[in-house]
């Protein structure tokens, strides 16, 4: 038909026509070994690749399929906002779509996570928040500027959240839910676009330098008054095309701002173009008075430039923790089992299912977090844990969706999939993180949004006094005043700073999940370690089993192992590993004590495991102290079996240091900083510990709630205290230090609530993440004072008459480029402070 779109029935627009070599989905080109093909509209259309067949198979299946009619444009393109473009937000609603992107918390509370397209300042940011928080039913908004993301949680029978992305569509803003290449696409072509812009205003003010400088010249040594003014209309028509293209992003900007009774960055800086282009247009006109042409240009070129490049940097900030959505595959190769025959079928990554079997090839990504059914190979988990050497897997070792797969092929039993993932999980935690606002930052944005309107009066009463003192004179100091003033250092001076650290730290294996993470880090004073799992790596071995009734030892190692299956202390895991499938029996009325142990009844008799303590209080029987002694001083910890009569058994268990250990705390104490060890252990054990540390305040038979009362005993003292934990028995003290840092690997990442988690097994990389955290707060520290200090010299200079508008212009461009260059050398390759 010519190309046109065939007549549709029912008057709904017809199914848009592409041609049989691109993608119906995405509109790029069809590969020449051939695409897939999906029934769209009674048709079969062509799909580049299994992504877009997925994604588009999706969208039918759901009901749909309108998405194809009333799109105006492919998926990433189109700007405006029209009746078409908002009616295909609402698939958004559509359960189905929202299941790879929400996060439900009961039933009254869904949680997303979404990009913004639009913001220039961080007070596009502030006013974003308020639109959501004006929506009935959303029940919390956090927008973190660094990243143009917003964290949003609504109630799902209160309000939809097509029309929550509706609503920020209305006051000129676009918001799509989070996706990793919907987000690099719209960075891109917001770049793009500038970079042109910057381009057309360096060009084109080039040309209007040169006439100026000429006329300057003519001014000095003489010139006739035609030729002056006709070299005036040239400027103007070069400076109104600057104005009117190169510009627009800050009339844009300000007209959005003003419409809602908001004074955003782009107000004064619109203000100062405006002005100083009509008061040159004027004076072109009537042939009387200065013009300001090469002044305007000038400005928007330079807050063009400054622009650029602080989107660039804000692109590098957060490049690491963008990686890790990146990490998963898109395509994974299934195992189908029919009869004795096997057969590879690639289907997407997100139609795995529990159970399934994966083939990793080497060099490919694990798509799911699994456990490993054939095969040996090692593994690159750096991107996740920050650990540079690939770790050994071998059958029934676990491995995390997103790690590398680098020497052989492993066959790989999916165990969590989707938002269950370890990947999914750590991504979550980063959004969090980023999306609050550290108690700097707060400041800040107050501090900023109260400025522009402080410039603004300022401004008008600058203007005021120059109309009446030198009338040819105020122009060029009143756009001198708005052009100077840089609220958007101020504003950047923490985002920056806080996102850039935060990616860092990611990069070393360390996730910051909470906004005041960092601050609250660089100022403790006193670190609390856990011993089990903590500053010892808790893989426990058992290495003696001593009787002690007429129970006999395989009998007590399988009652111990059946019990310790409801444990998920390290300590169960070496006891509950001791005895085969064909052993396991039923355990009633269990019971877990968090630091001590736990009991259960296994075939009428109830039984006791833990500590000697636990089982001695729980029983009232009584054991030989001088045997015991023995025992704990050739052992890391002893686990005591028992029933209400008799103590049957004693497991000596052994454990080793964790790697880095030494070197933490030795740096702790060079610096300055206190080290305890608060442990549930016997006190022989956790004394040895402390011994070969370097650790003095040793704690040790301390129950969960016990502990607690010591941590709180030193802050009484007037200490910041970080507690170090393995996240499972720890959880009273954790929550009770002032930042908490857990421990994570595995399923405990998922699980984990501290504000930083420790991805890797190398307790070192805390000093990293020690001195990140410091050397974040004096670089904000710096930030903030060069912004306040900058904007104290530069507007009485400005109101005073001694800074021209292109100088005003050069000086804020500058002073936000310096702000957001400070931030990105916490971005250095390098590690910080890495000790030996």
């Amino acid at each position: 038909m010519n190309g046109q779109p065939a007549p549709s029935q029912c008057g709904a627009p017809a199914l848009t026509s592409i041609p049989a070599t691109r993608c119906f989905h995405c509109d790029l080109p069809i590969p020449d070994n051939g695409g897939f093909d999906l029934e769209i509209g009674g048709v079969q259309r062509p799909m580049c690749c299994l992504g877009c067949h997925a994604v588009a198979r999706a969208i039918v299946a759901g009901g749909l399929e309108d998405f194809y009619r009333y799109r105006t444009e492919h998926p990433g393109k189109g700007q405006d906002i029209d009746p078409q473009s908002l009616r295909e937000i609402e698939i958004y609603d559509n359960p189905d779509v929202q299941r790879s992107f929400v996060r439900i918390h009961g039933d009254q509370q869904y949680e997303a996570s979404l990009i913004l397209d639009g913001l220039v300042c961080a007070a596009c940011a502030w006013l974003n928040e308020k639109c959501f928080e004006a929506i009935p039913g959303v029940l919390s908004a956090k927008v973190n500027y660094s990243t143009h993301r917003a964290q949003v949680t609504w109630d799902p029978s209160m309000v939809r959240l097509s029309e929550i992305l509706k609503a920020v569509s209305r006051i000129g803003y676009r918001a799509y839910p989070y996706d990793p290449a919907r987000a690099e696409g719209l960075l891109e072509e917001q770049r793009k676009r500038m970079l042109q812009r910057t381009g057309v205003a360096g060009i084109l003010g080039m040309q209007v330098m040169m006439i100026s400088i000429a006329l300057y010249v003519g001014d000095w040594s003489g010139i006739e008054s035609d030729f002056k003014h006709f070299m005036h209309w040239i400027s103007f028509l070069l400076t109104s095309v600057v104005v009117i293209y190169c510009a627009r992003p800050f009339f844009v900007g300000a007209w959005r701002d003003l419409s809602r009774w908001h004074a955003g960055m782009d107000v004064p800086v619109a203000l100062g173009i405006a002005m100083a282009f009509a008061g040159s247009v004027w004076a072109t006109v009537n042939g009387v008075g200065p013009v300001y042409y090469d002044s305007v240009v000038m400005f928007v070129f330079f807050l063009l430039v400054a622009r650029y490049f602080e989107l660039v940097a804000r692109r590098k900030s957060s490049n690491v923790s963008e990686s890790l959505v990146h990490t998963g595959p898109v395509v994974a190769t299934c195992i189908r089992r029919d009869g004795c025959s096997i057969e590879e079928e690639s289907i997407p990554a997100l139609e795995l299912s529990r159970g399934d079997h994966v083939l990793v090839r080497p060099g490919e990504p694990v798509p799911v977090d699994g456990r490993v059914l054939q095969g040996r190979s090692t593994v690159d988990e750096s991107l996740l844990t920050g650990e540079s050497h690939p770790t050994l897997k071998i059958a029934g070792d676990s491995v995390v969706g997103g790690s590398i797969n680098v020497e052989s092929p492993i066959v790989v039993e999916v165990q969590e999939t989707g938002r269950d993932t370890v990947l999914s999980h750590i991504v979550q935690l980063v959004e969090r993180a980023q999306a609050e606002k550290p108690r700097m930052l707060r400041l800040a944005d107050r501090t900023a949004g109260f400025f522009v309107s402080g410039v603004l009066l300022l401004a008008a009463c600058v203007g005021l006094y120059w109309w009446h003192v030198a009338p040819q004179s105020w122009l060029p100091v009143t756009v001198a005043v708005l052009v100077v003033t840089c609220p958007c250092a101020l504003s950047l001076a923490a985002p920056t700073a806080f996102t850039a650290a935060t990616s860092t730290l990611l990069r070393h294996g360390l996730v910051v999940t909470r906004a005041h993470t960092l601050e609250t880090l660089s100022k403790a004073t006193h670190f609390v370690f856990d011993k089990t799992g903590t500053l010892t790596r808790g893989n426990f071995r058992l290495k003696e089993t001593i009787p002690l009734s007429n129970m006999p030892a395989s009998v007590c190692t399988n009652v111990a192992g059946n019990l310790e299956r409801y444990s998920e202390h390290p300590i169960a895991r070496a006891l509950a590993q001791l005895i085969e499938d064909s052993d396991r029996e039923v355990v009633t009325d269990v019971r877990n004590f968090p630091g001590g142990g736990l009991r259960g009844v296994i075939g009428n008799k109830l039984y006791f495991l833990g500590t000697p303590r636990f089982v001695l209080e729980q029983t009232g029987l009584n054991l030989e102290r001088a045997r015991l002694a023995e025992w704990q001083s050739a052992a890391s910890c002893l686990a005591v079996l028992s029933d209400e009569h008799a103590v049957h058994c004693v497991f000596v268990i052994e454990d080793t240091l964790r790697r880095g250990a030494t070197t933490l705390i030795r740096t702790l104490k060079r610096e300055g900083i206190g080290v305890s060890l608060f442990s549930g252990d016997h006190e022989t054990a956790a004394r040895r510990v402390g011994k070969e540390l370097g650790i003095d305040d040793v704690q040790s038979g301390l129950k969960p709630e016990e502990k607690l009362e010591c941590l709180k005993h030193l802050q009484v003292q007037g200490n910041v205290v970080a507690m170090v934990g393995d996240g499972v028995n720890d959880a009273p003290v954790l929550s009770g230090a002032q930042v908490s840092i857990a421990m994570g690997k595995g399923a405990q990442v998922a699980q984990a609530s501290a504000d930083l988690i420790l991805l890797s097994e190398q307790l070192s990389n805390l000093v990293t993440g020690i001195r990140i955290a410091k050397k974040t707060l004096v670089i904000v520290r710096q930030n903030v004072a060069w912004a306040i200090g900058y904007n104290l010299l530069a507007l009485p200079a400005a109101a005073s008459g001694y800074i021209a508008p292109w100088m005003a212009a050069i000086g804020m461009s500058l002073s936000s480029l310096i702000v957001v260059t400070n931030a990105s050398r916490l971005l250095a390759r390098r590690t910080v402070g890495r000790e030996s």
